[in-house]
């Protein structure tokens, strides 16, 4: 199969991390080579010193961009997870890349400061955090994405099945894996076999 981009945009909070990860364990179950790249991780990697001006978060997002671009072309599934607040500059990545996958993970505020797992919307609110992206700083949503899975009122298990079967519909995956065998079943079944001894 060809490289592509599933790009997960949304805000912090949405889930995005979360399916991400769950999408990346199912393509290496079926054999296809895959890299993560989380926002996060970039923010004290390789984007470390960005601030959250507008420039800086362009900035950010077009390193994520230029090293899904170098992964895709060189047969790699890249998906990235950062909030990737600006639609010009997501819409700019779509246009480098080619074959780009976008995924809204939409959730509404309401449902984000409740969640708040990690108490930044309570900071946000009381000016402890600066710039944050659904507070004090907008967030554009995609007019068009490929999948538009809505966090709030869906479980994840459903925005997982959304995802995989738009892929799959896409021609992007093969379905179950392809070749006729169901190869994450395949993969569990060797590490049952491989945990009780037998291979």
């Amino acid at each position: 199969m060809e490289g592509f981009t599933l790009w997960f945009t949304g805000l912090s909070g949405s889930g995005k991390s979360t399916l991400a990860e769950r999408i990346k364990n199912e393509l290496l179950e079926r054999g296809m080579k895959v890299e993560l790249l989380d926002g996060d991780e970039f923010r004290t990697t390789i984007s470390k010193g960005l601030g959250f001006s507008k420039e800086d978060r362009d900035t950010n997002i077009r390193r994520i961009g230029y090293v899904a671009k170098l992964l895709t072309r060189n047969g790699v599934v890249a998906i990235t997870a950062a909030i990737s607040p600006y639609r010009d500059t997501r819409d700019e990545q779509r246009q480098k890349i080619g074959r780009f996958f976008e995924v809204y993970t939409e959730c509404d505020l309401d449902t984000l400061e409740a969640r708040d797992v990690k108490g930044l919307y309570k900071k946000a609110r009381a000016g402890q955090i600066k710039n944050f992206t659904g507070v004090d700083d907008p967030y554009e949503p995609p007019t068009s994405p490929e999948v538009k899975c809505n966090t709030a009122s869906e479980s994840q298990d459903v925005s997982y099945e959304r995802v995989l079967a738009a892929l799959e519909a896409r021609g992007l995956i093969k379905q179950g894996g392809g070749d006729g065998v169901d190869q994450a079943a395949e993969a569990a079944a060797m590490r049952s076999l491989k945990a009780k001894g037998f291979i």
